[in-house]
């Protein structure tokens, strides 16, 4: 997970208002439409969120490889938000952070999960078909930057 042999630790955390620069990096080189830093900081406050990040630690520095956000609400779980910082991707963090998701969900008596993904997204849509999910339906038009359909993937916990 390093570009420079360095051995890398992985700790999925919490997500803390002091992580916001970092996030907002990761999500403005990561989406068409970026959130803003108030809907992450809104996020934290949202009693049925989980507001997750992967640290990344060396013995030369430390920093935010990704962050995950889904509401538990009922017997379902949500996906609102994921993203790997661009260096880090392709390396299994996303797929970890789903892992994290399911099991999160599986000890929360969640019963199934659920997302919306660009139909364009083909990378996402193929991790997601990897960790379970499949497209129960469509909503048109759902991304009003592009005017681009949602894929509405679920999966069983």
């Amino acid at each position: 997970m390093c570009p420079d042999n360095d051995t890398i630790t992985v700790a999925i955390d919490l997500m803390a208002k002091k992580d916001l620069p970092e996030i907002m990096a990761i999500e403005q080189e990561s989406f068409l439409s970026p959130w803003s830093e108030g809907m992450f900081a809104d996020e934290l406050k949202v009693r049925h969120s989980q507001c997750l990040v992967a640290r990344l630690s060396s013995d030369k520095k430390s920093m935010i490889g990704g962050y995950l956000i889904f509401w538990i609400v009922a017997d379902e779980a949500h996906l609102h938000n994921l993203a790997v910082k661009k260096e880090f991707r392709r390396q299994g963090l996303a797929q970890g952070f789903m892992n994290v998701m399911k099991e999160i969900s599986r000890q929360a008596g969640v019963k199934t999960q659920t997302l919306e993904v660009r139909e364009s997204n083909e990378e996402a849509i193929k991790l997601y078909r990897k960790c379970g999910f499949v497209v129960k339906g469509r909503r048109p038009l759902y991304y009003t930057d592009t005017q681009e359909d949602a894929l509405i993937m679920w999966a069983d916990v």
